[in-house]
């Protein structure tokens, strides 16, 4: 049997510390939308305590009764100087940022600044299933952008879907996700400047979700958007929700450019007015005072995906993960298993695991599912073993 990779000595790995019986007494989407028997291996929340300094940090609010409206700039100060010594990026400027409710909300409300009813709006699928929900939802229209050869953005087929969409078109948007969600790919800094001069070559404008920026993988380098040459009229999304499991408390930050600043100031008022109070106070903390704590994390993530590798190596050799470089999620490619367009449908009915079916995330998810690998290395056996068990 394959073994199960220990962390090394240090703040103790997140990821090691609940148990199943624990998980189940939570009542979020992951644990409350499937029946108790089915092992959730899907959303993207991840089965870990809260850091210690966020924990603090809220404890003092609610001691104060310090529960009102959002305000101030500490969280987008945590950001830069999280970004300095993180990205080695000292281009995030503090009055060029606004607090959002979220990164997805935000990104609807960058969109509606830089694009009009009815315009298109370029994803790279296989790509996050809101990218499609909201853009419709807001009246804009989707241009799918397939990633290329090794789930890589392709310059060339970007630029004529760039060159198509905004043929007769008064403006158009790129939605760019980075690092990527599904396949984790982390775009270089190549790559990322050769997306801002197509940008601006076709009069594009960027709106970079990149949430999941602070969950890269030792040996790759998360490169920010805005700090590329030629991304000056770029807008950006951040947030500390992924990096520290702070989906229920609702904030994160939208980036401007230079030459973005005025769309940016443009943001309505009442945006601002979105986002949790308690929620500002915890991803400021988290930025702040729980690096280390996301240190052991990144080393239990890294361990998870070596296990993954083992595991599927072993029972179900015919599934292809893709090699992430970020976030805590597996793309795995199912198609040479026969079981259809969404085998994820499969694993639950047969196997009582839950993971997130492909096709959702648009052209190229055929044939696969999202694995959520931010679990225990008991769990993620488990959630194997009941995948192999599905197709016996």
């Amino acid at each position: 049997m394959t073994g199960i990779p220990h962390h090394t000595p240090g703040e103790p790995d997140p990821l090691r510390a609940l148990d199943l019986a624990r998980l189940r007494r939570r009542t979020s989407m992951k644990w409350r939308t499937y029946p108790e028997d089915v092992l959730p291996l899907w959303v993207a929340e991840m089965d870990v305590p809260l850091a210690e300094p966020i924990v603090r940090a809220l404890t003092d609010a609610l001691s104060l009764g310090d529960t009102g409206y959002p305000a101030g700039t500490a969280y987008a100060e945590a950001l830069a100087a999280f970004a300095a010594e993180r990205w080695h990026w000292d281009g995030l400027a503090v009055q060029r940022t606004a607090i959002v409710p979220d990164v997805m909300l935000g990104a609807v409300e960058l969109l509606k600044l830089v694009t009009d009813p009815g315009d298109p709006v370029i994803v790279n699928s296989p790509v996050y299933p809101p990218f499609y929900q909201f853009i419709t939802h807001m009246g804009r229209r989707v241009v799918e952008d397939p990633l290329g050869t090794g789930l890589r953005i392709d310059p060339t087929t970007l630029e004529a879907t760039f060159q198509a969409a905004t043929a007769g078109c008064g403006r158009a948007a790129y939605l760019l996700c980075s690092p990527h969600n599904p396949t984790g790919t982390v775009h270089s800094a190549t790559e990322l400047a050769a997306v801002a001069g197509l940008a601006e070559r076709y009069g594009v404008r960027v709106v970079a979700d990149e949430i999941h920026a602070p969950l890269v993988a030792p040996g790759a380098t998360f490169v920010p958007y805005l700090s590329v040459p030629g991304a000056e009229r770029g807008l950006s999304l951040m947030s500390a929700s992924k990096g520290w499991n702070l989906a229920g408390l609702k904030a994160a930050l939208a980036l401007a450019g230079p030459g973005a600043a005025a769309d940016l100031r443009r943001l309505p008022e009442e945006v601002g007015h979105g986002p949790s109070h308690l929620g500002v106070i915890a991803h400021t903390a988290a930025l702040r005072h729980a690096t280390g704590w996301l240190d052991a994390l990144l080393a239990g993530l890294q361990a998870n995906r070596r296990l993954l590798a083992d595991l599927l190596a072993e029972q179900l050799p015919a599934v292809r993960p893709h090699p992430a470089e970020a976030t805590f999620l597996a793309w795995l490619d199912c198609r040479a298993l026969g079981l259809g367009d969404d085998p994820a449908r499969v694993f639950l009915d047969r196997g009582r695991v839950a993971l997130s079916p492909g096709p959702p995330f648009g052209t190229g998810g055929a044939g696969h599912a999202r694995l959520n690998l931010a679990t225990t290395p008991e769990i993620l056996t488990e959630g194997v073993r009941r995948m192999a068990a599905a197709l016996s």
